[in-house]
């Protein structure tokens, strides 16, 4: 007999579902926010993403070393804003940095030419409980599901955000009522974004419940302060993808309920399913 499955979030979450199958978005758009840049695509056939969701991206050309060798695996990618045209299109964009091969040759794209997807997929963000206030924190690439978040929740979503430098954060101008922490100190606060967390959870934490996407390291010291402070939190973790929708076993984690597949579990988690997870 099989044992019951134990629901892995303690967070009620609305899931979007994706087509299926993988379609074509063409390029309409993109910009540069210090080494980071921002494709903007049309989607002409899927539905309107949560935030925290996430697609499986890949260029719809060239999509590989070269010939005779093998095509890269699609990445998987946070949208970091969604506009809904008058048409029933929508515009999904997405933020890119380039630190590979495969990010590298999308970074390349430009107007014109055309992403393949897959998505939405995975569980977004759960709206605050018990008429808490939101507060977002982010590092690096992590502030691209707090973009849209912060669209859907209408504003008054405060953003603390860390990068390691000024040159990187100019993709602090994606979001608004930004804080910004640098490593370096070139930017803002000059320590970790977390120590930011950290004065703000002070101030009154019994009205708060944050919502953070980062670094491993970063989420940990989020989950950690938001435990001490006695606040929820919602973390969207990072994991490597290679499909998007469960089959693979590539992104499963342990959490206190057991292990969980990020891509169909996640990526969003309820902190309190990661404390004490060593």
């Amino acid at each position: 007999m099989t044992s019951p499955r134990t629901e892995p979030a303690s967070v009620p979450r609305e899931r979007v579902l994706a087509p299926f199958g993988r379609r074509t978005a063409e390029i309409v758009g993109r910009a540069s926010y210090g080494p980071y840049v921002v494709l903007r695509c049309v989607d002409s056939d899927g539905p309107a993403p949560q935030a925290g969701q996430f697609y499986m991206v890949a260029s719809a050309e060239r999509w590989g070393g070269g010939d005779g060798e093998r095509p890269f695996l699609p990445r998987a990618f946070s949208v970091l804003r969604m506009i809904a045209g008058d048409d029933g299109r929508l515009e999904l964009q997405f933020l890119v940095d380039d630190v590979g091969p495969g990010t590298h040759r999308l970074c390349e794209l430009t107007d014109g030419d055309a992403l393949s997807i897959m998505g939405p997929l995975g569980n977004g963000f759960a709206p605050p409980r018990e008429g808490r206030r939101p507060v977002l924190v982010g590092g690096g690439v992590g502030i691209a599901p707090l973009a849209i978040w912060q669209d859907q929740l209408g504003g008054g979503a405060p953003a603390l955000l860390g990068f390691r430098d000024e040159a990187r954060a100019l993709g602090g101008a994606l979001l608004a009522d930004v804080t910004v922490a640098t490593d370096d100190g070139s930017v803002g606060h000059h320590g970790l974004v977390t120590d930011l967390l950290d004065e703000h959870l002070a101030l009154g934490s019994s009205g708060i419940e944050v919502y953070a996407c980062g670094p491993e390291p970063m989420l940990e010291a989020v989950a950690a302060l938001t435990a001490e402070h006695g606040a929820p939190a919602q973390l969207a973790l990072e994991s490597g993808m290679a499909c998007g929708f469960g089959a693979c076993f590539g992104c499963v984690i342990a959490t206190r309920a057991g292990y969980v597949r990020l891509c169909l579990d996640g990526p969003v988690l309820d902190a309190e399913l990661l404390r004490g997870i060593g």
